[in-house]
């Protein structure tokens, strides 16, 4: 949808048939009833990204429509984003409009933004940014001083303050801190997000024991989960992501949780007895891993074969899905073991065709 098409009122209708096409797609399937988690109808996304288009004298925020990619959309005001990004937007603009260094060859804005009221701004150019570009970028930021600038051109990244952003999610009502680092994997609707992770706990509650988290990111999940757990071992193989859910772990006092960084296909051969155990397995204690839960967060592809075949021989998992396509397909290899017994649809992404989806499953 064109963002200058997006109507609030419109989102219930568009959530109505979100939820008919999902259940359309798992007809076949023995599920539960599906539980829906609807978003907030405006300024749920705390990040957006948009074209800096200049017109003579004048520069506008743009966004493309995939049946006209050649032809911008002029984008004042982001329905979308949070109040903050929308708050900063024009401010952005009327402070680097006459501030030719700044403005020349600018040909993008990334905007992060937190619940808590912090933001980091990202320009990003087609020509090298220097020291001079340095300096009128300083004078930017003291204009914004609660924001956190980035300025990026090819092979170049200069960092004004920090390139991170400290968010905290409640949940059950207990508060959760989290970094999040510019351009690495985050849940962009934190609201959606916090009903995400407060679904885990409540279909996890009475298990206990270890779990095993694959796809662990920044520890979005582990960290509240390590509540229900005596110990939690997740593997993730984004440098940047493992490091920050390192220092997540420290900062929320989680004394349970160790984080590997590895492959999830590395760590599904080693589980499923394919060699020897490799080093970063073997001294975060997986020998010793026993879990009762296992938890998979994968990107849309889904589970690979060797992985499907691991969760297999766990009781009971935890499958969050960014694509139902392929959540069904895993579920069908599965079915022969396990049976779901929670299933649920959180609408992370309203005013589009994508949709999250939450299964639990226990062996039969």
């Amino acid at each position: 949808m064109r963002p200058d098409e997006i109507k609030t009122e419109h989102y219930g209708a568009q959530l109505i048939s979100k939820k008919e096409t999902l259940i359309a797609l798992m007809e076949g399937l023995d599920l539960p009833e599906l539980e829906v988690f609807e978003s907030a109808p405006s300024h749920y996304r705390m990040r957006a990204e948009f074209r800096i288009w200049h017109e003579g004298d004048d520069l506008f925020y743009a966004m493309f429509d995939s049946a006209d990619p050649r032809q911008p959309i002029r984008v004042d005001q982001f329905i979308p984003a949070s109040s903050l990004i929308n708050e900063l937007m024009p401010k952005l603009l009327d402070a680097i409009r006459d501030v030719s260094i700044l403005r020349h060859k600018l040909f993008q804005v990334d905007f992060l933004t937190t619940t808590t009221g912090e933001a980091l701004i990202s320009l990003l150019y087609h020509k090298p940014i220097d020291e001079a570009w340095h300096e009128a970028a300083v004078a930017l930021n003291e204009l914004f001083p609660a924001c956190h600038f980035i300025g990026r051109s090819r092979k170049r990244k200069q960092i004004l303050t920090r390139d991170f952003v400290m968010e905290t999610l409640t949940v059950h009502g207990r508060k959760y801190h989290y970094q999040q680092v510019e351009n690495s994997f985050t849940q962009p609707n934190a609201g959606i997000s916090e009903k995400m992770l407060e679904w885990a706990m409540d279909v996890t509650q009475s298990c206990s024991g270890e779990l095993l988290e694959m796809y662990c990111g920044n520890g979005n999940f582990s960290i509240p989960l390590a509540r229900r757990f005596d110990r939690v071992i997740g593997t993730e193989i984004a440098k940047v992501s493992v490091n920050s859910a390192t220092l997540n772990i420290a900062i929320n006092g989680m004394k349970n949780v160790q984080v590997v960084k590895m492959a999830s296909e590395d760590v599904s051969a080693a589980l499923n007895g394919e060699g020897e155990l490799p080093k970063p397995l073997a001294q975060a204690g997986m020998d010793t891993l026993s879990p009762s839960v296992v938890l998979v967060d994968p990107p849309r592809a889904g589970l690979d074969d060797a992985t499907v075949e691991l969760v297999r021989k766990i009781d009971k998992i935890l499958y969050i899905s960014c694509n139902p396509e392929t959540l069904k397909r895993n579920l069908e290899s599965l079915s022969s073991t396990h049976e779901v017994t929670r299933f649920a649809m959180f609408d992370q992404f309203p005013y589009t065709h994508h949709v999250e989806a939450g299964v639990f499953l226990e062996r039969r």
